[in-house]
């Protein structure tokens, strides 16, 4: 059992910010921009596809599990929208590549709905992996210059640890084939991977700061291997999503979220206050 509560909750981006926010490295916070462009269209795009199968789910618990995970997704859209438009006004390609990503998933509405649920598992596996990666890593953590952003990102990666088993548990209840399961992960690992990394070339290349700087950019590019991301273990989680027998579930995290609830929203937490606020507004 899983309580999956949305947290209505504002950020404000009114701040100096650095421009290289990822503590000063050029091509990690071109990484992280470009995520961030993606996550609007892409929360929309999992709620849909979840949104598709609610009245054939049958089981109370579950039914209640896909409330609280629309409700997260839609305010992550929301926030991620705000930072996008500070990150826009710093010279960032977050618009345009926002579009890009709303015209790639525009013709993902032509595969069948059961392949539109199974690409929202995987790419809830990806987030839950990488959310979880950075919960649990000081040393990510730390790369965070920007504290607003910084909090936005950790509110985002507990949420996504949250409800990481939500499309996995709906694509089991109404379709549960394997083979579209996996292979559907394969394909998205795919687009996913290679979008993530031609969104970051052209946010470079668009950034004159690029070419002032070519030695400090090439070694900043050269460090991306040495990311915590791509190391072997978390390769090896992400494909483990494979096995017939996989669960989100599996590799457990409720630790991980118990310490992050209190430390971002218990008596002392930066976020408690902005739920309060955020709430009575509502």
């Amino acid at each position: 059992m899983r309580t999956i509560k949305t947290r209505r909750i504002r950020f404000a981006f009114d701040g100096p910010t650095p421009r290289h926010f990822m503590d000063g490295d050029p091509a990690m916070s071109h990484v992280v921009a470009v995520l961030s462009s993606f996550f609007p269209e892409g929360e929309d795009f999992f709620v849909r596809s979840v949104r598709n199968y609610r009245d054939r789910i049958t089981d109370p618990e579950l039914k209640q599990q896909v409330a609280g995970f629309i409700g997260q997704e839609a305010i992550h859209g929301r926030e991620h929208r705000a930072l996008n438009a500070r990150l826009q006004a710093m010279g960032y390609p977050t618009w345009a590549i926002d579009r890009l990503t709303k015209v790639g998933l525009w013709f993902l509405r032509a595969v069948p709905k059961p392949h539109q649920l199974a690409v929202t598992a995987a790419l809830e596996h990806y987030t839950a992996t990488l959310a979880e990666l950075l919960m649990g890593e000081e040393a990510a953590r730390a790369r965070f210059a920007d504290g607003e952003i910084r909090n936005l990102f950790m509110w985002h990666a507990m949420e996504e640890s949250e409800h990481k088993a939500v499309a996995f548990d709906v694509f089991q209840a109404v379709n549960g084939k394997h083979r579209i399961r996996s292979g559907v992960m394969h394909a998205s690992t795919i687009g996913f991977l290679g979008a993530v990394v031609l969104g970051t070339a052209a946010s470079l290349l668009l950034d004159w700061r690029t070419y002032r700087h070519p030695v400090r950019t090439a070694r900043s590019i050269g460090a991306l291997r040495r990311s915590i991301f791509l190391r072997k273990t978390t390769v090896e989680r992400i494909y483990d999503y494979h096995r017939r027998d996989f669960h989100p579930d599996d590799h457990q995290s409720d630790h991980l979220l118990a310490h992050w609830r209190d430390e971002l929203f218990g008596a002392e937490g930066p976020l408690a206050d902005r739920v309060k606020a955020g709430a009575a507004a509502a």
